[in-house]
């Protein structure tokens, strides 16, 4: 209670010790700071429950730690199944047909490509900026329709020319490809907003790269498979083997840190894994190249492991006999000449830039995922992170055997369809019908067809040019 001069104090205590203080001062008027009384109870630890429990400070970690294990473990499951999964798509489609290697090559392409956007388009997003992602797949569109139909035309040309309907777009693909880029670009510049011009371009930038660093790249991949599966393969084999035995090297004896990109890759790893690809790649390379479905060209799109494909060998595939320089003529114990295919030499210069130059595509995708601060690409791949952190060095792989190919060991020689193009493009109906006489006539000549074929398209290809 409170004394009669207007400045006591009383405080009234609970029986566990809580204050109520009140106050007055001179003036007459009261303050009060209430508070709650709170029970105070002796406790080391809570459970989830908020009470105590016995052995709690033994069981915490115990549980902690177990926990962890199984994460680690449904991780590793789910990684190991979704391994199985992809190893089977992948053998399953080559096995097929080159048909289903496009469209997975295809599939491969889009979704790698959503991963790399979409690290761009959160703040887009956030801005309300219009169109930027429509614009992203219009270009995407626009990329593949010029990629995929320079790939149709070279190697289809004596179906696309002859088809009156594809005939104008595979003679006006790349001038139809340059105006619909056209009308894309004029649709970003119209979209540019005040006060977000250097995000705008940044974007636009930003979409670019990722068309060249997956779009294009992942087409070159797509020819390899037309000019044989084995320029597919071997490829996409060569990057596996080696990134399998850069972890077991590296595990193994692994002690220099490689690139800071990347702490856990060691010197070690980096060079076990170039021998061990180098062997795989011989063996490897010494049995695809007994099967023709590997090694022949695409001239039919129908074809799977069991129709096979027919074609000439390429001279690359062709054992030839070389001496071996070292090794004196008189000696009879060693051999002095060895019967080797040229291809066994290119596998080695394909397995080393597979060792020592492709896994910088991945370490350029680590410094990316850095810079965004991002552990995976995304999570199209469950347990193995996203498509781009799987196929990061396939893209640059791929490429190169591609130049490597065109450069070293392509046979260029004329062809049904790049006969039939020269034709169409440089001659006029009436010189394209003198050379359908020309070849009858040669062909008669030669006893590939009877007098009566020749007759009926001289007469009929006469009427037909009176009309």
């Amino acid at each position: 209670m409170p004394d009669m001069n207007g400045d006591a104090r009383s405080s009234s205590r609970s029986s566990h010790g809580a204050k109520s203080p009140t106050r007055v001062n001179g003036n007459g008027s009261m303050h009060r700071s209430m508070e709650k009384e709170r029970p105070s109870y002796d406790r080391t630890d809570t459970s989830a429950s908020g009470w105590a429990t016995e052995n709690e400070d033994d069981e915490g970690p115990e549980k902690k730690t177990q926990s962890e294990y199984e994460k680690k473990k449904q991780t590793f499951i789910t990684r190991a199944i979704w391994t199985l999964v992809m190893i089977g798509i992948f053998f399953g489609s080559m096995f097929a047909g080159h048909i289903y290697v496009i469209i997975i090559i295809t599939a491969v392409q889009i979704i790698s490509f959503k991963e790399v956007i979409a690290i761009s388009n959160v703040p887009s997003r956030a801005r309300s900026l219009r169109f930027t992602k429509t614009l992203n797949w219009y270009f995407l569109g626009t990329t593949m329709y010029f990629l995929y139909g320079e790939s149709v035309i070279y190697y289809f040309k004596h179906i696309v020319l002859v088809d009156r309907v594809l005939l104008p777009f595979a003679t006006h693909h790349r001038f139809i490809s340059f105006m619909l880029y056209v009308m894309g670009f004029v649709f970003f510049v119209g979209s540019l907003q005040k006060g977000h011009y250097k995000f705008q371009f940044t974007q636009f930038a930003w979409t670019h790269m990722a068309l060249y660093l997956i779009v294009v790249q992942a087409h070159f991949i797509m020819n390899n498979i037309f000019e044989g599966m084995i320029w597919f393969f071997l490829p996409v084999m060569l990057v596996i083997t080696n990134d399998i035995f850069a972890y077991i090297c590296g595990i193994t004896f692994g002690r220099t840190q490689l690139i800071k990109l990347s702490p856990k890759k060691t010197v070690e790893g980096f060079v076990g894994a170039w021998i061990c690809t180098i062997i795989l790649g011989f063996g490897l390379t010494n049995i695809l190249m007994r099967y023709k479905y590997f090694i022949c060209p695409v001239n039919d799109l129908g074809a799977n492991i069991f129709t096979g494909l027919e074609c000439v060998p390429n001279p690359v595939f062709i054992p030839q006999t070389y001496h071996i320089p070292f090794i004196p003529h008189n000696w009879t114990l060693l051999p002095t000449h060895v019967a080797v295919s040229p291809m066994q030499f290119h596998i080695l210069i394909m397995s080393t830039f597979a060792s020592l130059i492709a896994p910088f595509g991945g370490f350029f995708a680590s410094g990316l995922k850095r810079t965004f601060n991002i552990k995976d690409f995304g999570d199209s791949i469950p347990g193995h992170g996203g498509m781009t952190d799987r196929m990061d060095c396939q893209f640059i792989m791929g490429f190169f055997a591609f130049m490597y190919y065109q450069s070293f060991i392509a046979v260029y020689k004329a062809s049904v369809g790049s006969v039939i193009e020269t034709a169409i493009t440089g001659l006029s109906p009436e010189e394209q019908v003198e050379v359908v006489k020309g070849l009858a006539k040669h062909l008669y000549n030669q006893g590939a067809v009877g007098i009566k074929v020749v007759e009926y398209l001289n007469e009929n290809l006469r009427l037909a040019a009176k009309r």
